[in-house]
């Protein structure tokens, strides 16, 4: 098996529901805290217009239709059985809660057997959480939380303009937990201002607070952006190829077995954009870090020994 390195999110899924389950992207009108003047109004310096859903619908297209069209496509392209909708661009929950409400409900279409919120650490609240856990026994549906965190050095954190530091991603992934949904961490392994102890400490952290899932991406560079002005400027250096699928190896031995892999890198839209992937595909680049991982017979978790008391074990004669 290709992914027999790390827990990857596509064998899980065939797991959990006994047949192929894939991810469709849905588009709702919202903004984000961090463009609108709540917490900011340029948004994250490496964020564009369109957000990060550059292959949704618009949002002008209703929910159901979204997942009707894009069910025609992909069902006969990839051979899927089951779909989970996915609400992918800006903050999904940065909207009324009884209009969110509206909407995951207008997706629990047949065939649909989860609903995917990506939004922000500080898009976190109680009456959102009350509201999705009814939601979700009501419909009988799965829902998972996806938060968007990039690093966990609250230098960088600052630098990018994310709007929120890591206390706040740690207090919503408690918040969740308590709730039983599960919990997707989204990270960039390149970001300039990070270097390899940020990525392990990335990895650390999220094993220690117990997310369910991570999603790692690659930093891309989209046109119009700050980022895109300090790229063409020559004020930002972007690592290596080797150099990334170096740290995605660093970061996978540190992650806890138990936690899925959602992706090791993700995708950009190459005309609207100045960098992407090292003009390389994605999966190329998966299958480089999957044979790598095989030739050094390293996996997902073969570091993870510091959690629970490590340096008592001694005296109990445990082992990891």
């Amino acid at each position: 098996m290709l992914t027999e390195r790390y827990n990857a999110y596509s064998d899980y899924l065939r797991r959990r529901f006994g047949v192929k389950v894939y991810k469709l992207p849905v588009s709702l009108p919202v903004t984000c805290p961090n463009r609108d003047g709540t917490c900011g109004s340029d948004g994250c310096v490496f964020c564009g217009e369109i957000g990060a859903g550059y292959e949704n619908l618009p949002a002008s297209i209703t929910v159901a239709e979204q997942i009707a069209t894009n069910m025609a496509h992909i069902k006969p392209k990839y051979k899927a059985e089951k779909f989970i909708a996915y609400f992918q661009n800006f903050s999904n929950t940065y909207l009324p809660p009884e209009d969110l409400r509206a909407h995951i409900v207008e997706a629990c279409q047949p065939d649909i057997v989860g609903v995917a919120l990506a939004t922000r650490p500080d898009c976190i609240h109680e009456t959102y959480l009350a509201m999705l856990a009814e939601v979700a026994q009501e419909k009988e549906i799965e829902i998972s939380i996806e938060l968007g965190l990039q690093t966990v050095n609250y230098h960088t954190l600052k630098k990018i303009n994310r709007g929120h530091g890591l206390a706040e991603f740690i207090e919503a992934v408690q918040r969740i937990k308590r709730y039983g949904f599960s919990i997707c961490a989204h990270l960039i392994l390149n970001l300039p201002w990070d270097d390899e102890l940020d990525v392990k400490e990335g990895a650390r952290i999220l094993s220690a607070l117990g997310v369910t899932e991570v999603k790692l991406h690659a930093l891309y560079v989209v046109k119009g952006t700050l980022l895109a002005k300090w790229y063409q400027e020559g004020q930002i250096d972007l690592i290596s190829k080797e150099e990334y699928m170096e740290r995605v190896i660093l970061f996978l031995e540190h992650l806890h077995p138990d936690i899925t892999v959602q992706r090791l890198i993700g995708r950009a839209p190459e005309s609207n954009t100045l960098f992407s992937n090292w003009q390389t595909g994605w999966w190329k680049i998966r299958d480089t870090i999957v044979a790598q991982m095989t030739e050094r017979n390293t996996w997902q978790g073969r570091k993870c020994d510091y959690l629970h008391g490590a340096a008592v074990r001694k005296f109990l004669q445990e082992t990891v």
